[in-house]
């Protein structure tokens, strides 16, 4: 049975709610900027300490300020085969069930809805690994990359826009392969293809990705494809690979065999960019 909070998502219009937030937040005037700025602070306990620019004053918008940089150097990259991608809270990982993930309890949805029908990208995967990581307001909303990569493809899944948080998994099925995504596929020289998931939540203005910026919709409403395997896109272990225009989920894949998830990493914990996420099988 849903509770009140997500059964009210159902009803809002969340896309309109998105729209609206979204140009607040690229805004550049305008007096409530700063205003808007520190209530967000105070009211989600950000560590403005953390940030390479401290001073809330200085940012030029609100999604200048939420897409900040860290200190140089407060972020160590761990000399592990894979690290954490973002600073967040691991919601679920795990080994993928044949073709299915788990969401929450009593929840689970396949590979190839995540990947947006892409039944051949999905196969690669099967009885693999996956890791999705929430990002919470306050936490640094850039995401690196968990190792080394070549990028292949990008595809661009539009959806609904629900609450990614943990009240909203648990009481919304099918949730990450039903909200608007960027599907990101890279090739390894180790170990084959991992795929990073960039799911949209309400609220959330946009994505981008280092290579493309801001990744947007077809007014079609269908999926948009790009193909850079004839580029060479090639992105190191804790390179920034992209960012939330306000927070989400990142989920990703990889094939069988291929991570050995660290003992501690289990669901509810706290992991910060670069720490030590797993170990290639060997």
């Amino acid at each position: 049975m849903r509770n009140g909070g997500v059964f009210l998502q159902y009803l809002l219009p969340k896309r309109l709610l998105t729209a609206i937030a979204g140009r607040v937040a690229g805004r550049e005037t305008g007096w409530g900027r700063e205003r808007l700025i520190r209530w967000f602070v105070a009211k989600y306990g950000v560590d403005m300490a953390e940030a390479a620019e401290p001073d809330t004053a200085r940012y030029t918008s609100f999604n200048a300020f939420f897409t900040r940089e860290l200190r140089p150097g407060l972020r160590p990259i761990a000399d592990a085969d894979f690290v954490s991608p973002v600073d967040g809270t691991i919601s679920q990982l795990g080994p993928i069930d044949d073709v299915h993930i788990l969401q929450a309890k009593g929840h689970r949805f396949t590979v190839t809805d995540l990947l947006g029908g892409d039944a051949e990208l999905a196969s690669k995967f099967r009885h693999g690994s996956f890791a999705n990581l929430y990002l919470s307001p306050r936490d640094y909303h850039r995401i690196h990359m968990p190792c080394a990569g070549r990028l292949t493809r990008m595809i661009h899944v539009p959806g609904s826009l629900f609450s990614v948080n943990p009240a909203t998994a648990r009481g919304v099925p099918n949730l990450f392969a039903r909200n608007e995504r960027v599907i990101c596929v890279f090739e390894t020289e180790t170990f084959g293809s991992f795929v990073m998931v960039l799911v949209g939540a309400t609220i959330v203005g946009s994505m981008a990705t280092a290579w493309h910026g801001v990744v947007r919709s077809q007014t079609s409403g269908e999926p948009s494809r790009w193909d850079y395997d004839g580029e060479t896109i090639k992105l190191d272990k804790g390179e920034e690979m992209g960012r939330f225009l306000l927070g989400s989920t990142v989920i990703m894949l990889f094939e069988e065999e291929v991570i050995d998830f660290k003992r501690d990493w289990q669901p509810e914990r706290l992991v910060r960019l670069g720490e030590s996420m797993g170990a290639l099988v060997m």
